[in-house]
């Protein structure tokens, strides 16, 4: 996984949090409205201690009930406007932001759909996880509630302390006495806590991607009792992100400290020197009344402030690990139609009009991956190799040789370092990577299978048109037909990662999946190694209907699976050592007929 801290140095919260303008504008003029109405409630709240100094100096100084009885009523209108004018914000904001969430959640999964194999070979599961999830309700929260309040509590500060100072200046000065220090601490707390913040929610998608292994691991965990292991590291993870969460607690309660500290004493001295100018007549004990009121009203926007700048930290830190994996460069998938016509024309192969067929074509392929120290040598050094029209080659090699790394070049899953592949003499990349696919089919060792149907999983390997015929013929050929016993048929829901089934039935079903759509070009990573030899045999029967239609890479370790193919090709040091058939290779080459006297063993055994 890929160092994702981020240093703070040049960072810039409110530059991070503009990124998500593009996803903000559909729903600026809720959002702004919304703000407004914020702001006019604020400012309605600021208009009842200006109510209250009437009521003293007024009806209360003159003895008039029926005046006190309309002063209250004025302030319980105003209650009531500011209470509604409050909730009118709260149902603007509400559907706009759920939709914004469910806009840059779509658009990650699917960004993450279009990103090199490479890239998820980097990055832990829990941290992608951890940004559709967490850090998008942070995002939300912060359009909601912050972004609102930190403009709403500024205009009502600024506007109450006016209020302040045309009631007394005298009073208004001590009032902004602690300004300046509040303002320190807050430049201070803010880059201190951007710190902690991007460490927590890294930490988080660390704990998350441990929950996530022990959950699809369980039963390797409770198989070797690794349980009180795997507890001890989660129990570290935990408390690792504990101390972090602590740290950001005693940052906002020293932020918090001063905030409020502060103001409480500005206004205690403030109520003391307008006491005494009460007593002495120079102020009136309405206008003191409307001044404490007013420096009182501004307590939540003052102490608010903490909190807001912790929130909008932690959004903009959301922000920029939204975007790392955002900016990340996405594979050139090709357009819409590219891949509509790719998936009409699947049988149909590369080839231009009047060009013949020439199969699968590597051509001095040298492979290292990106990441691979300097001066190290290459996984694959300049494979020559050609599998003819119509021709399966037998991919053989000992373990570590690079026969996955070299069959998940032909799909682009991995991009060659250099040399050329070629499908019918076209490079494979001048084809767009939606229509390359389209054109090979794929079986891997480990076969994935996804939370849903049976059918669902196999016709994922097939053009839209395929139906019920194409789906009962994969299964065939696959000798999947346990499936017809399982409680709904071809309609069982297969739990996640395919774990209800055995080794051997994820691996029939991904084998129908390659071959249900009938592909020119077939590529299997040792798709029969968890058959039993009964199902072994019946599968490469059908198999090999199959593969007299198509052109075929295959990854062997087994004798059996040897001699599926037409010919063989030895793998060794990165290199291919040679290239004939099964009996030519036994005959002349030693490491060859070691390869196979050892799995032959194996498969006796």
């Amino acid at each position: 996984m890929p160092t994702t801290r981020a240093t703070t140095e040049d960072r810039s919260a409110v530059r991070s949090l503009l990124r998500l303008w593009p996803y903000v504008r559909p729903v600026r003029v809720r959002l702004f409205s919304a703000a407004f109405i914020a702001i006019l409630a604020s400012c309605v709240g600021l208009v009842i201690p200006l109510v209250l100094k009437w009521v003293v100096d007024g009806p209360v100084a003159d003895a008039d009930p029926a005046g006190v009885w309309l002063g209250a009523l004025y302030l319980l209108l105003l209650g009531f406007a500011e209470a509604l004018l409050f909730g009118l914000r709260r149902w603007l904001v509400a559907r706009p932001l759920a939709g914004v969430e469910a806009a840059m959640r779509a658009d990650l999964y699917r960004h993450l759909q279009r990103l090199p194999v490479a890239f998820h070979d980097r990055w832990g599961s829990g941290q992608l996880l951890s940004r559709g999830t967490t850090d998008l309700m942070l995002l939300r929260m912060f359009l909601a509630f912050p972004l609102t309040f930190l403009l709403v509590n500024g205009v009502t500060i600024l506007v109450g302390v006016i209020i302040m100072l045309a009631q007394d200046w005298t009073l208004g000065l001590v009032i902004l006495g602690p300004a300046v220090p509040v303002i320190v601490m807050c430049v201070v707390f803010e880059k201190r806590y951007a710190e902690v913040a991007r460490l927590a929610q890294d930490q988080v998608g660390d704990l998350t991607t441990v929950v996530e292994e022990s959950v699809l691991g369980i039963r390797i965990i409770k198989g070797f009792g690794r349980h009180r292991s795997q507890a001890r590291a989660f129990r570290e993870l935990s408390g690792t992100l504990r101390g972090t969460e602590l740290r950001k607690a005693r940052l906002l309660a020293a932020i918090w400290a001063v905030i409020v500290t502060l103001p409480e004493a500005a206004v205690g001295a403030a109520l003391v020197v307008g006491a005494v100018q009460v007593a002495d007549g120079a102020l009136s004990a309405g206008t003191l009344v409307a001044f404490l009121s007013t420096a009182l009203a501004l307590r939540w926007p003052v102490e608010s402030i903490g909190f807001l700048l912790a929130m909008s930290q932690e959004a903009a830190t959301a922000t920029e690990r939204y975007f790392e994996v955002m900016d990340a460069e996405p594979e050139d998938a090709g357009t819409a139609a590219d891949g509509r016509s790719a998936g009409r024309n699947r049988r149909a192969g590369p080839r231009a009009p009047g060009t013949a067929a020439t199969g699968l074509r590597f051509d001095a392929v040298t492979f290292r991956y990106p990441d691979a120290p300097p001066g190290s040598p290459p996984v694959l050094d300049r494979i020559d190799l050609h599998i003819r029209p119509g021709e399966s080659m037998a991919l053989v090699g000992a373990t570590g040789s690079g026969k996955t790394t070299l069959t998940a070049l032909v799909p682009r899953l991995h991009e060659m370092t250099s040399g050329r592949i070629t499908l019918d003499g076209v490079d494979i990349t001048a084809i767009p990577r939606d229509e390359l696919r389209s054109l090979i089919a794929v079986a891997f060792e480990e076969p994935t299978l996804f939370s849903a149907s049976v059918g669902e999983n196999v016709l994922m390997g097939a053009p839209d048109t395929a139906g019920p015929d194409d789906l009962a013929r994969a299964l065939e050929i696959a000798q999947a037909d346990f499936v017809h016993a399982l409680p709904q048929g071809t309609d069982t829901q297969v739990g996640e990662q395919g774990l209800s089934l055995s080794g051997g039935q994820r691996q029939r079903l991904a084998l129908a999946r390659a071959v249900v759509g009938r592909p020119r070009f077939l590529v299997l990573d040792d798709p029969l190694s968890a058959l039993d030899v009964h199902t072994e045999a019946a599968v490469e029967a059908a198999l090999r209907r199959v593969l007299a239609d198509t052109t075929a890479l295959i990854v062997a370790h087994r004798p059996s699976t040897v001699l599926l193919a037409d010919r063989v090709a030895l793998l060794s040091g990165g290199r291919i050592a040679a290239v004939g058939t099964h009996h030519e290779l036994l005959r002349t080459n030693a490491e060859y007929a070691h390869l196979m006297s050892g799995a032959d063993e194996e498969a006796h055994r």
